[in-house]
């Protein structure tokens, strides 16, 4: 007993000074990964003397972190910003992370003289962009809906193929055609599961009346965690049917998606600050130090040499401009996932094993302030940064159940075409009607010529035949404008 009170305590305390850290990293401009690797080696080894070197606990903790991480990364991705990078984004995940291995497997076998099989492990290991470093980044830019989509959609997949190929290396000793077919299976049947019980769960929560809200989130949640479950059992890749769910999830118009997805993020952020602590914990300051050549070589070799030629040959039946290119190619950013991919052969007792998990530590920590604090200067040098993005309208729906309706909660953020507009112009089609305005920190009930304006929260009760139409046109008025249907926008998307 005494043993788990401690264990509370301590880790209720790194919480609260991990959360807390965010405003500093934001204030220095530093990724917030590193202060929770930070907080980790401060109580490990070398600060306050806690021993952890379970590796193999390590790579199961991480590995369900990462599954949050991919489930909080799929519910917020939005199918309209990735859907115009579809094919770049499958090619980047896939073609991009082939070609990686086996540049980054070279140049390490000719530059540090590693064997053949030890090199394509550091490269497979290498392969993967982070998801957590990637959403969390690009979403405070302004480039191009193509360039957002591709890196969101190839830090959302390709973990998948990469935990694949470092699986092969790491346990077998002969690589063959067959091990191919293997893993296209795994992509394939994983890919399958996570569409199909993401569809299937989003039908049944929109069919479901369940009694408290909190109970959409934890289910929605719980989806995406059944579909890696169901894809690992069937030795499929539960990480890509993890993030596929969630992505067909949280495009769906599920009860209570605000909620679900703020539930999401702090999952998403609670998994962050767990694996990058206990990661912190799990190293030791004195290895990193002989890790220190090896890990800078790997990092130049990856970021200079392999990234850049990936991105090319991926990108190439696409012609996207070389600027385009550029950006794609520093915007690789490595954060956990290496880090826990590299503890699959620590685990597993292969040779250099324990070098390659050092390497990798000192590699994350190095592109991390590298790449992550010259992302944003590199879109203006490169004339990619659009300006400041406008925030699309917000609809978030409750369900009714006893009146066969639900409730619209719409936020009006600033720029939107929905400002200025009479509620006479906003024209909803039959069975919807404004109930409540709520402005300024107090509410009224509208009449047909009150104007919306930006900030306001604006209820509307529709039934359930009028709610799709309702929406479309909420968001048709929101990019549009009152003239919205002569100007051809519909809402859809």
């Amino acid at each position: 007993m005494h043993d788990l009170t401690f264990a509370l305590g301590i880790g209720a305390a790194v919480l609260l000074v991990a959360v807390f850290a965010v405003r500093v990293s934001v204030r220095l401009g530093l990724p917030s990964l590193l202060l929770y690797l930070g907080i980790g080696l401060l109580i490990g080894e070398a600060g306050l003397g806690i021993q952890f070197s379970n590796a193999e606990l390590t790579q199961s903790l991480g590995l369900a972190a990462l599954v949050f991480i991919l489930a909080e990364g799929g519910l917020t991705t939005r199918w309209t910003e990735v859907r115009p990078a579809l094919l770049p984004g499958i090619a980047l995940s896939t073609v991009a992370v082939v070609v990686t291995i086996g540049v980054t497997g070279a140049c390490l076998h000719w530059l540090l003289g590693f064997d053949w099989r030890y090199a394509l492990l550091w490269g497979a290991v290498l392969a993967s962009t982070d998801a957590a470093a990637v959403f969390s980044v690009l979403r405070q830019l302004s480039v191009t809906r193509r360039l957002v989509g591709s890196l969101e959609l190839e830090s959302g997949i390709n973990d998948a193929p990469s935990y694949i190929a470092v699986v092969v290396l790491a346990s077998s000793d002969k690589v063959d055609w067959l091990l191919s077919v293997t893993a296209l299976y795994e992509l394939a049947a994983g890919a399958a599961i996570g569409l199909v019980l993401g569809w299937l769960g989003a039908h049944g929560l929109r069919r479901a009346a369940l009694p408290a809200t909190g109970l959409y989130p934890l289910a929605t949640v719980a989806v995406c965690v059944l579909a890696f479950a169901c894809g690992q059992s069937v030795h499929a890749s539960g990480l890509l049917a993890t993030y596929l769910a969630a992505l067909v999830l949280g495009n769906f118009k599920l009860p209570h998606r605000s909620d679900t997805v703020s539930f999401a993020e702090g999952l998403g952020w609670l998994a962050q600050i767990g694996l990058f602590v206990l990661l912190g914990l799990f190293a030791s300051p004195y290895r990193l130090l002989d890790a220190l050549v090896p890990g800078l070589v790997a990092g130049a070799v990856v970021t200079l040499i392999a990234r850049p030629l990936s991105v090319v040959i991926a990108t190439l039946p696409f012609k996207m401009p070389w600027r385009e290119q550029v950006f794609l190619s520093w915007a690789g950013l490595r954060g956990a996932v290496p880090i826990v991919l590299a503890m699959i052969p620590l685990s597993q007792g292969v040779p250099g094993a324990q070098r390659l998990v050092d390497a990798v530590f000192v590699l994350v920590i190095v592109l991390t302030l590298v790449q992550g604090g010259t992302l944003a200067v590199l879109a203006k040098v490169l004339r990619l940064d659009q300006g400041a993005r406008t925030r699309e309208v917000d609809v978030d729906v409750a369900t009714l159940d006893e009146l066969d309706a639900e409730l619209l909660q719409v936020g009006i953020p600033n720029g939107s075409k929905l400002h200025g507009v009479y509620l006479s112009e906003l024209r909803l089609p039959p069975g919807a009607t404004v109930s409540l305005v709520a402005r300024s920190g107090g509410g009224f009930t509208p009449g047909p010529n009150t104007r919306l304006q930006e900030g306001d929260q604006v209820l509307i009760v529709a039934t359930q035949q009028a709610r799709a139409a309702a929406e479309r046109r909420i968001r048709a008025v929101d990019r549009a404008g009152r003239f919205a249907k002569w100007r051809g926008e519909t809402g859809e998307g």
